[in-house]
């Protein structure tokens, strides 16, 4: 049974605990937030006995084995880091910084105190996503030569510390190179900041080895949620719709929608990092994931600031970043 503590009782941290109170191989000890009642109502809400507004003191008292990270990302960096230091095994909520340099640090420090680092990234959990990697390493529809996400759809103005590129097009980044197998070449972007305090819409063009590319859309501006992708190969196309877990496959002579049982992401990306924690096993999206999305939407956002092709190589010289 391995003990687990949640720092954030925001939306997505509540829904950490919901899933983290009903799993059989963990107990949950543990849930901070800096606000005292915010802490208390999902305490009460899940059963959990200890609730805190000081990350330090529910370390102590709380004494868990593994903590998931639910903040804003602005204090992803520092939480993150004093988790390790503790001897904890940590699950940060994407994106693990808000840069490549922070990212860097947490980087650093896993690799001294050897504990492990899990990124969330949701989506390479999805039953459909799964399918898709499953088809293609099965050499479905041959080799990969483009990928078009969207991820686009109204999101309120709230308080927030990153834009739609690190909020919400990181998903797609980090899902490309992992199609891909590889950090992308170059890079070219544009973002745009209509209704938000940060950027609030961005199409990005990553350019990989051989001529393939990939094309990412992402908004909070348009009415209709929509969270897709397609992957075209030299024989055949798949597209994958991660809301609805619905993936279609079209080749030349015919059209096929698999079935797929519906399992919900976070119930397995949580599963799997408290397997991880239990058998010392390196995460399926670890610390190197988290530094390379950040890395890359690092370029994105440089590029669009600059209006013009970054190649990769270039801007870790520039700034003096291992290549990932």
């Amino acid at each position: 049974m391995v003990r687990v503590a949640i720092a954030g009782a925001g939306f997505w941290g509540m829904n950490h605990a919901r899933v983290l109170s009903d799993l059989k191989d963990c107990e949950l000890v543990g849930i901070c937030d800096i606000d005292i009642e915010r802490a208390r109502r999902a305490a009460e809400k899940y059963r959990v006995e200890a609730y805190f507004n000081d990350f330090e003191t529910m370390l102590k008292q709380a004494k868990p084995e593994a903590i998931t990270i639910c903040t804003p990302s602005t204090s992803h960096v520092e939480l993150t880091i004093s988790s390790l230091h503790h001897g904890l095994d940590v699950l940060v909520e994407k994106p693990m910084a808000t840069s490549a340099e922070e990212a860097l640090k947490i980087l650093s420090t896993q690799e001294k105190v050897g504990r492990l680092v899990m990124v969330g990234f949701i989506e390479r959990f999805n039953p459909a996503v799964r399918l898709a990697v499953e088809l293609l390493s099965n050499d479905e529809i041959g080799q990969i030569i483009l990928t078009y996400s969207r991820r686009i759809g109204w999101w309120p103005e709230r308080i927030g510390d990153v834009g739609v590129v690190k909020d919400t097009a990181v998903h797609d980044i980090d899902l490309t190179m992992m199609l891909f197998g590889e950090t992308p070449e170059s890079i070219s972007a544009r973002v745009g900041r209509l209704k938000h305090r940060y950027e609030d819409h961005a199409q990005i063009f990553l350019t990989f080895s051989t001529g393939r590319s990939a094309i990412i859309e992402a908004n909070w501006l348009t009415p209709r949620k929509k969270r897709e992708i397609h992957i075209t190969g030299e024989r055949g196309v798949i597209s994958v719709k991660f809301i609805e877990q619905e993936l279609v496959i079209e080749k030349e002579d015919y059209v096929r929608i698999p079935n797929i049982k519906y399992s919900e992401p976070l119930r397995m990306e949580l599963e799997h990092f408290i397997q991880c924690v239990k058998t010392s096993t390196k995460p399926m999206v670890d610390v190197v994931d988290g530094y390379r999305a950040s890395l890359i939407a690092d370029i994105i956002l440089e590029s669009a600031a600059l209006n013009r092709q970054i190649k990769v190589i270039d801007y870790l010289i520039e700034k003096r970043l291992p290549n990932p």
